[in-house]
């Protein structure tokens, strides 16, 4: 089977899994997400959401956040983990958005990586999500998922896999896919102990199969 091939199985097959796809990250705005994605590096995204609830009720919008000192951003993120740096790219991130965007977000992939705080994975992520264009979210659960099922072979490095994905997913699923990742990540094909047994994909899957041989 081609690797492109391979992909095309596990997304037909992760949608049968997990017909809704979408974002664990609650957020009614887009600068809403741009704040939680970075709160969520190295940090569960349950915690974000509920310590986004206080942030966002005292700083209602980009300006308004955009206006507060970080370390007043700090006192409220600290419970997500290295605080000061998260306060200190949501400030800029949300002040370049006050003075350079007119307080939206653009919906340009190179403009919001030019954005304090915001690498290739969040972009992808405000991509796909908020304006409905072509990504791929290389976030842990995408690059281990895809090594053990061998859409890359021992590539950890997040851009590269993300191009490698490129390749072989068709654009209109990328996003999608990367969700399905995420909940099979968390419900199946965990970190430390997969259950190959239990998996949809076990009879495709490179660590299915020699699981099964074992």
């Amino acid at each position: 089977m081609t690797a492109k091939a391979l992909a095309l199985e596990v997304i037909e097959r992760l949608k049968q899994a997990y017909p809704l796809a979408e974002c664990t990250l609650d957020y009614d705005h887009a600068w809403q997400l741009l704040v939680e994605v970075r709160l969520a590096a190295q940090c569960t995204d349950a915690r974000v959401n509920v310590v986004v609830k206080d942030l966002f009720a005292k700083y209602p919008g980009v300006k308004e956040l955009a206006d507060a000192e970080p370390e007043d951003i700090e006192a409220i993120v600290k419970p997500c983990g290295l605080g000061r740096s998260k306060a200190r790219d949501i400030s800029l991130c949300m002040r370049k958005l006050r003075d350079e965007y007119d307080c939206k977000v653009p919906d340009d992939f190179d403009a919001l990586l030019s954005l304090p705080g915001v690498g290739r994975k969040s972009a992808n992520l405000i991509m796909g999500d908020v304006f409905g264009k072509p990504a791929i979210v290389t976030d842990t659960h995408c690059i281990r998922l895809c090594n053990r099922i061998g859409l890359v072979k021992d590539e950890k490095d997040p851009k590269k896999v993300e191009m490698a994905l490129w390749k072989i997913v068709p654009p209109e699923e990328g996003s999608d896919l990367c969700h399905r990742f995420v909940l099979h990540g968390r419900a199946v094909c965990d970190a430390r102990r997969p259950d190959c047994a239990a998996c949809c994909l076990r009879d495709i899957c490179k660590t299915g199969k020699a699981a099964a041989k074992a």
